[in-house]
């Protein structure tokens, strides 16, 4: 009887799959923070829970074995100075995912993953069910006004500053 390995296969295949989690895992050692589908970022989870496990025994060989995985020198490094020492004394559960409103385009699922211990409150702008119009249509009058409202107390702090040196 076929029993189901319990891996999402994100439509890759195992080679692309290998690459993206690496790359996803990567940016997220170096961010602290990345938003991406829901899928990849339970499957980027179990990735980096096991690359700072093997990071918090900092033997040679774990940095072996984790530049394998990731292939990046500056990630590699800032796992063992940086994020080791702030999250080695947790007994897993490094990262949480927070989910977001579905991206526009398609609706795919979308959602946040953070190192725990990095994380700031989430803002109120990530836990928005609806995006706001004026960021998704370009002539939308609110957008306008935001873009001249920056520009109109630039001009008016000149004339003061021209009025001081004229004196």
């Amino acid at each position: 009887m076929r029993k189901v390995k319990p891996a999402r296969k994100l439509g890759r295949t195992a080679a692309h799959r290998k690459a993206t989690l690496s790359n996803l895992s990567t940016q997220l050692l170096m961010y602290k923070r990345i938003e991406t589908t829901e899928a990849k970022a339970k499957e980027t989870r179990k990735v980096v829970e096991k690359i700072i496990t093997k990071a918090r025994k900092g033997t040679l060989h774990a940095q072996r074995e984790i530049f394998s995985a990731l292939r990046d020198k500056e990630a590699v490094r800032t796992l063992f100075e940086e994020i080791v020492g702030r999250i080695g004394n947790r007994n897993g559960g490094y990262t949480r995912i927070i989910k977001l409103a579905p991206r526009f385009g398609d609706a795919a699922k979308m959602a946040v993953i953070e190192l725990v211990d990095y994380a700031e409150a989430p803002s109120a702008k990530q836990k928005s069910a609806k995006q706001d119009r004026s960021k998704r249509v370009k002539g939308s009058r609110k957008a306008e006004e935001i873009a001249a409202a920056p520009e109109a107390p630039a001009s008016a702090a000149q004339p003061e500053a021209s009025a001081e040196t004229a004196e």
